[in-house]
């Protein structure tokens, strides 16, 4: 069997795992843990405990002298949604042809299972063909990343010592669009917080009590609106502190990307692009913060004036924006409206990631870089911006004192969150290879 054959028929085991950080039960979530151990059982996978959702921890030491990379990716999934909106069962790893790519479709395939998944593969397979492996490696694989890991700081720092490291080198990340291969140098940091606004003390029939009380979705609508200025900008005093001036130099760098506007909205399927007035759409994504209003509820098809109505919304921030201060000034801005017969409170998440960025010329880069030009001949390779967030990376930054190399073969475009989520299967041969040349690289360094 091949590799790749390999590598997907245990991506179909790990897959089969619906491991929803948001709503599994504790004893699925265990349970995906405790199959990874299994595969990191050459580097002595285990599970341990955080205050949520458990890590898994290997390490494999045996290089003396080489220089020791913490390997770091996430066990659980986004929620699988509309389950009508997806062609073939979420948990069950399907083959297939997404625009003429072969393709593996489930939940987590390429967020971050797969790309994890080829990771540990590799190692195994090196450590048979070679008896060793080129650098020493640590594996931290945690299960609450895509609810922001909440509990991976506490337990990041009370492991410190053991967790210590030359380098992190992510699995998670994602290369930008699948034209060329891309290495990130930045992500964006994310606040998230509720808006609720609260009227009569329960719905309320619509013909007895309609047009006598306030409206909380009215309202709601109305302090939301209030969020933005009619061209896009950003309305809220103070959000935009921190952010970056761009630099002629950076506006040539990005101007010399190829980047076709009129096929980004068709791919998205929306009539025209829109968003902070002075910036072309790839400047956008990747050095402007934004801020978005991710759902809204209140009460539903049946006639009431519902008592309240909320909303969900998340910054994601660039340069040096303070995610305190964001909060603090979104909040500041909700709470100053005038909405006269409603109540109106912010909820704070409690999220707090700042931007990150990793320097071009950065080691690591230029090995990683190294490592896709030989993957990829006759390519450049791009140095892009995830307009995402990795909550990770401050966090190793500040406990470990090293920077993060996103090294991700998952790609942007791969329905990651979204129903339908696929992952192309030319990226495990591709992966595998392009990281034991990065692993080659960084011990010749």
């Amino acid at each position: 069997m091949s590799a790749t054959e390999e590598v997907l028929a245990d991506l179909a085991e790990y897959v089969a795992i619906p491991s929803d950080s948001r709503s599994a039960t504790p004893e699925t979530m265990r349970a995906a843990a405790e199959w990874l151990t299994g595969q990191l059982a050459f580097a002595g996978g285990r599970v341990e405990e955080t205050a949520g959702h458990p890590v898994v921890r290997g390490e494999w030491l045996g290089a003396p002298g080489a220089p020791t990379v913490l390997v770091y990716g996430h066990y659980d999934v986004q929620p699988t949604g509309d389950l009508t909106a997806w062609t073939t069962p979420p948990y069950e790893l399907t083959r297939t042809t997404v625009r003429g790519a072969d393709v593996v479709r489930g939940r987590g395939a390429t967020d971050d299972k797969g790309p994890v998944l080829l990771v540990l593969h590799l190692a195994r397979r090196l450590l048979a063909e070679r008896g060793t492996l080129p650098v020493n490696l640590r594996f931290l694989i945690e299960g609450e990343e895509e609810i922001g890991s909440p509990h991976l700081g506490d337990y990041v720092r009370a492991h410190a010592a053991e967790l210590a490291c030359d380098l992190v080198v992510s699995a998670d990340g994602a290369m930008w669009r699948p034209t060329e291969p891309s290495i990130s140098i930045a992500s964006k940091g994310l606040v998230s917080l509720d808006v609720v606004v609260t009227g009569a003390s329960t719905d309320l029939h619509s013909g007895r009590y309609g047009g006598t009380v306030a409206n909380p979705v009215h309202a709601l609508a109305r302090l939301l609106t209030s969020l933005h200025d009619e061209d896009g900008t950003v309305a809220v005093p103070g959000f935009y502190d921190g952010v970056p001036a761009l630099t002629e130099e950076r506006r040539a760098e990005l101007a010399a990307i190829a980047f076709d506007e009129d096929a980004y909205r068709d791919f998205l399927g929306v009539p025209e692009l829109a968003g902070e007035p002075g910036f072309d759409t790839l400047t956008r994504l990747w050095e402007r913060p934004t801020l978005e209003v991710n759902g809204v509820t209140g009460g539903g098809k049946y006639s009431v004036v519902p008592h309240t109505a909320t909303a969900h919304v998340t910054c994601r921030l660039v340069g040096e924006q303070d995610p305190d201060a964001v909060v603090a000034a979104v909040t500041a801005h909700v709470l100053g409206q005038r909405l006269p017969g409603v109540r109106v409170e912010v909820h704070d998440d409690g999220v707090r990631v700042p931007a990150y960025r990793i320097e071009p010329d950065h080691p690591a880069v230029v090995a990683g870089r190294a490592a896709l030009a030989e993957v990829h001949p006759g390519e450049e390779v791009l140095l892009a911006v995830i307009a995402g967030t990795l909550p990770c990376t401050a966090l190793f930054e500040d406990v470990l004192g090293v920077k993060t190399l996103f090294f991700s073969f998952a790609t942007a475009d791969e329905q990651h969150h979204a129903p339908d989520e696929f992952f192309r299967v030319a990226r495990i041969e591709a992966g595998m290879r392009a990281w034991a040349g990065l692993w080659d690289r960084l011990a010749a360094s």
